[in-house]
């Protein structure tokens, strides 16, 4: 059983890794608490149910529809609310404001239109069919999420690393006014940073809705208190926080579920997080900065 529950752990952690990726891309980058970004989560779920209901496309079509969708509304929601506070140089806590305006009504709209019932993906999208070692069954559901998972992080570091784009995200991230100077196209990578993340929160979703399959609007609201959690226990801004922060968050829920309480699952990832606010608060790979007087 315990075999079993750290396949479970593991899965589940992938996608909250995920998630929290493209949440840590826009802190760490643009120093903005942007709670839109658990809307994104549900688009991208919803896209990728449409296209398998009414397109009949498979996992393969669906999924990269769900995150590239997911990526243009981040960008259109990203100019719309965030680029005139950007420019007045405004604090974290006017985004905070603003985007949680954004998100509730967000949210209603796509209840208004979508409804609030929950909706699941056809029979047979994807192969219901599963390896067996011993004890420990995976089936193809989670191999797929957790291959998805790799393939993503690999790419977003590649791109980080060995890109141009990746130089620009990276010189924004030290220094707006520096990276202006030095001639890069500030807007336009903003706009790439917002596509990036939210290509990562809709693949999020559509991987969580496979697990689950259950999708429902409000399906972001859920995830983006997980987020929360795993880049503060990670370290806000830390990209190789978020990712083992939200792999541990998920052996852990699924560990207490099944050994505890599934009641005891919800209060995981606050209890952790109040535990490492208490005792180190820059997260486990975050770094404190001096500040002069």
């Amino acid at each position: 059983m315990l075999s079993q529950q750290l396949v479970n752990g593991l899965v589940l952690g992938s996608t909250y890794a995920l998630f929290a990726l493209g949440f840590t891309l826009i802190f760490g980058v643009l120093r903005v608490i942007n709670l839109t970004y658990g809307f994104y989560f549900s688009v991208g779920a919803f896209v990728a149910l449409t296209a398998a209901r009414e397109l009949g496309a498979n996992i393969w079509v669906a999924l990269p529809l769900g995150a590239v969708a997911a990526g243009l509304v981040a960008v259109v929601a990203d100019w719309l609310l965030l680029t005139r506070l950007r420019r007045a140089k405004a604090g974290e806590l006017a985004s905070l404001m603003v985007t949680l305006g954004a998100v509730l009504a967000l949210y209603s709209l796509m209840a208004v239109f979508i409804g609030t019932d929950i909706q699941r993906f056809p029979f047979g999208f994807v192969d219901n069919s599963a390896l067996e070692f011993g004890d420990v069954r995976i089936s193809t559901v989670q191999i797929l999420i957790i291959g998805t998972t790799l393939v993503l992080v690999a790419l977003l570091f590649v791109l980080l690393q060995r890109t141009k784009l990746g130089l620009m995200i990276r010189a924004l991230a030290e220094n707006e006014d520096a990276a202006r100077l030095m001639g890069i196209n500030v807007g336009l990578t903003v706009a790439a940073v917002s596509f990036l993340s939210g290509m990562l929160g809709g693949a999020a979703g559509v991987l969580i809705g496979l697990n689950f399959n259950a999708i429902q609007p409000f399906m972001g609201e859920h995830m983006m208190l997980r987020g929360f959690a795993v880049i503060i226990i990670g370290g806000l801004g830390d990209i190789r926080g978020a990712l083992i922060a939200g792999v541990l968050l998920g052996l852990l829920e699924v560990l207490t579920a099944g050994y505890i309480s599934s009641n005891a699952r919800e209060a995981v990832a606050f209890t952790i997080l109040v535990l490492t606010l208490w005792f180190r608060p820059v997260g486990l790979f975050g770094r404190a900065q001096a500040k002069r007087a």
